[in-house]
């Protein structure tokens, strides 16, 4: 039977599990504690937090809430990355740190109820800002509006543009 501790945490992972866009599990051995907090500092900067449970705790947590079990990438110390409603920010946070501190190894993750290894999250990682594809799905809608506009408009520009060219013309003569 789990102890009381046990029970505890488990019940604390799942609350975080509730409300994330995605997780992501680290490897952080070989890490300084300021480096570690370092890596802290980027991630709470992207929306998400960095926690380190016990890999058992974890596994129970996951099925108890009927998630994908993340036996694979479940081995060795792991922090996991919950993220916040932008999961590509935490992602790319994690690949730059990676790039100046080779001891963070990224061994994948969960997003969307559904497993994703290490290679599918550096995918993600690569992936534009929410900000950046909400602009260029603006961009792309109103684009064909401004051009209707503009075609429009064409026929009054060139009467516009006519008339004052005879209004011109007219106290010269």
């Amino acid at each position: 039977m789990p102890n009381k501790q046990n029970l505890e945490t488990v019940a604390k992972i799942k609350e975080d599990l509730a409300d994330i866009g995605a997780l992501w599990v680290v490897d952080y051995r070989g890490l300084s504690v300021k480096e570690i907090q370092n890596l802290r500092n980027a991630i709470r900067e992207s929306d998400a937090c960095i926690k380190v449970y016990k890999n058992t705790l974890m596994h129970l947590a996951l099925a108890d809430l009927g998630l994908p079990s993340l036996d694979e990438i479940l081995e060795g110390p792991s922090a996991f990355v919950f993220t916040g409603e932008d999961p590509v920010a935490s992602a790319k946070a994690l690949k730059t740190f990676a790039k100046t501190n080779k001891n963070l190894s990224v061994k994948g993750g969960m997003m969307d109820g559904m497993f994703l290894s290490a290679e599918k999250v550096e995918a993600v990682a690569s992936l534009p800002s929410r900000e950046e594809l909400i602009a260029k799905l603006l961009g792309t809608i109103i684009n064909p509006m401004g051009q209707i506009v503009r075609v429009l408009n064409g026929p009054m520009e060139s009467f516009a543009r006519c008339v004052s060219q005879i209004a011109e013309q007219k106290p010269a003569a």
